[in-house]
């Protein structure tokens, strides 16, 4: 079965490439696919990944798979959350990670509460109509003082993972992968493509 990744992360996608390899699920490439412009304005990740995943395949004719997901801070009420690759818009037009980052930052300065948890919401849609897959996962961790790590994306150099004991930004592909939010929910949505593949 050929499926696209409703997304232009690079990153994200080689992530879920890496996970769903051997489930006879043909991966197409950005470049292979109609590029949809999604608006993310659901209330949940759960939301926008529908969003994306049913634009996606309408305009493509094939199965999407789409990924929301983001960093939730106890201190900050959940945020950014849905907010998350958009969390210094009000700072600048298009903001990238450093700046993401650096607003948090300052958001948490002088917090003693850095409790913070990733979620990933994934969703599978058909052109034809049929019950789509879905599948959540969530990886609990807190958020560091400062940059730590050059490897990953996004919140990575920030996020402390205590099942590692390390930041994601220190973690090699394979070892994130193993406990991140993201490996969590596709290794769920894996289990439940099995019986469709």
């Amino acid at each position: 079965m050929k499926s696209v990744i409703a997304s232009n992360n690079l990153k994200k996608r080689s992530e879920i490439a890496l996970i769903l390899s051997g489930l006879g699920i043909g991966l197409l490439a950005a470049d292979e696919t109609r590029f949809v412009e999604v608006e993310e304005d659901g209330e949940t990740f759960a939301d926008n990944a529908r969003k994306k995943a049913e634009a996606f395949a309408a305009v493509n004719q094939l199965p999407a798979l789409a990924d929301d997901s983001g960093l939730c801070v106890d201190a900050l009420g959940g945020a950014p959350g849905v907010y998350s690759s958009r969390y210094a818009d009000d700072l600048m037009k298009e903001p990238g990670d450093a700046d993401n980052n650096a607003k948090l930052l300052k958001e948490l300065s002088g917090v003693e509460n850095r409790a913070a948890h990733f979620i990933c919401a994934l969703h599978l849609s058909f052109p034809d109509g049929r019950k789509p897959v879905t599948a959540q996962g969530r990886v609990e961790g807190s958020i560091l003082s400062g940059s730590d790590g050059k490897q990953g994306f996004g919140y990575d150099p920030l996020f402390y993972s205590t099942e590692l004991n390390k930041s994601f930004a220190n973690a090699t592909t394979e070892e994130k992968a193993s406990v991140s939010h993201r490996g969590r929910a596709l290794r769920a949505f894996a289990k439940q493509m099995k019986a469709l593949v």
